[in-house]
């Protein structure tokens, strides 16, 4: 039930559309920026699931995880098209890769009942975390 702690579900017909153009998806899913405040809480939040596998520049958080790239500096490794579609579909940089498809509800196979044709997150929060993440700089 981490997930379901997550305001602002959104059903699949609700998905924005978007494209992907090499390893990134160069517009905003909302047209605008997101917010880097509103990013930062979401990634520290327990129920995005962020910090269960990243750790990062968060001093107040316990226990971040280990599983998965430090998150200090993101923004100076990946441009925004390359956060926005790991955030969106990390599977599709690395089949393999364990971070969930946080705006995909197509192909899923090991889904829940209660998010099944639901994202993870909404087009907005995306747009915040990527505002977050890019604001990361060392």
């Amino acid at each position: 039930m981490l997930v379901a702690a997550l305001p602002a579900f959104v059903v699949a017909q609700d998905l924005k559309p978007y494209t992907i153009s090499g390893d990134g998806i160069p517009d905003s899913l909302t047209g605008q920026p997101g917010d880097a405040a509103r990013g930062r809480a979401l990634v520290l939040a327990r129920s995005s699931t962020c910090i269960l596998c990243h750790s990062g520049p968060f001093p107040e958080a316990r226990f971040q995880g280990d599983l998965a790239p430090s998150l200090a500096g993101a923004g100076s490794r990946s441009t925004i098209p390359q956060l926005r579609l790991r955030l969106v579909d990390a599977s599709r940089l690395n089949p393999d890769t364990i971070m969930p498809s946080y705006y995909r509800i197509d192909g899923l196979t090991r889904v829940g009942s209660a998010w099944r044709d639901k994202p993870i997150l909404s087009a907005e929060q995306i747009e915040d975390i990527v505002a977050y993440l890019a604001s990361l700089r060392e």
